[in-house]
């Protein structure tokens, strides 16, 4: 697959829309600090109608969730899409979506957990989003993360993270950051991307080590897994077993089911849930070092 488009940087002035595609808002607080953050930026943000309804778990009514998208994505002055929060909900969305039928111009979709969806169903009609900060974690961050996410859609270069690398040499190839339960749920499905030449970067949280076991061995049973150049791990947060069940931790399920691969991984790069979540750019060239433990962006 050819590399994404990248939309074109964002600049103080620019619109930019608050959706929420996924799980009905709770962190209301939370809310308003991320709005305030890109506000403090310089850039003119709109809330999009209604974006508290709450249908069961869900913000809204399918319907009223993929109107919110096809309004922010079809007004032509919007420069970019600001995901309220995670949850789920973005597949449901997709059921009855296409992006080329939307379309005007790429604009930029920002989000991570349930957003996962979103953004590989966008890589795969060739635009490239970011994997990064919902608005409701956005103020939970640490400046310099903060900072990462907007280095991306202005524009700069983004410094290399540091992580553990589990040795197996050097691969360069396209980035596709995600949440692995979101993305082991695609598999099977239209939205799940090429993944050959692909450096896959998961995370997840609040997960049991068996159930991470039980994600993986699904990877390799399905044969995904013998696509991918390297894998980049990020947080694995609030995934300890009881403490009253026996079980495996979490880091010895990682190393049984993807270690005997025999492709660069680097594990503990500080991206995910719980703060730091670096900002990664869905679709574009990395390069995954697992001797220095080093995930960096082409730019």
């Amino acid at each position: 697959m050819s590399l994404p488009l990248l939309p074109l940087p964002l600049k103080p002035g620019d619109l930019l829309r608050v959706i929420a595609p996924s799980g009905a808002l709770r962190e209301f607080e939370a809310f308003n600090q991320g709005v305030e953050i890109w506000r403090s930026h310089g850039y003119r943000i709109e809330i999009s109608d209604n974006i508290d309804n709450r249908h069961g778990y869900l913000a809204g009514t399918d319907a009223h969730r993929r109107q919110q998208l096809a309004t922010a994505w079809q007004d032509p002055e919007c420069q970019g899409i600001l995901c309220a929060r995670g949850g789920f909900g973005s597949t449901r969305i997709l059921e009855d979506w296409s992006w080329q039928e939307n379309t005007i111009t790429p604009k930029w979709l920002i989000g991570f957990s349930d957003i996962t969806a979103l953004l590989w169903s966008l890589y795969n009609v060739g635009i490239s989003g970011v994997h990064g900060p919902v608005i409701t974690t956005l103020s939970s961050e640490p400046e310099w993360s903060i900072e990462r996410l907007f280095d991306i859609v202005e524009g700069r270069p983004l410094a290399p993270l540091k992580g553990c690398g589990w040795g197996g040499g050097t691969t360069t190839g396209i980035l596709l950051p995600g949440n692995l339960t979101v993305a082991t749920h695609l598999l099977g499905t239209p939205i799940l991307p090429d993944l050959d030449g692909v450096i896959l970067a998961l995370e997840d949280v609040t997960e049991t080590p068996y159930r991470i076991d039980r994600m993986l061995t699904q990877w390799r049973s399905s044969g995904a897994l013998s696509k991918v150049c390297g894998i980049a791990l990020g947080g694995f947060t609030k995934c300890e077993a009881p403490p009253s069940v026996p079980s495996f931790t979490v880091e010895e399920v990682l190393r049984d089911r993807l270690s005997d691969l025999g492709i660069p991984i680097v594990s503990d790069l500080p991206f995910g849930h719980d703060s730091p979540n670096a900002a990664l750019p869905v679709g574009i060239i990395a390069t995954l070092d697992a001797q220095a433990g080093i995930l960096e962006i082409k730019t």
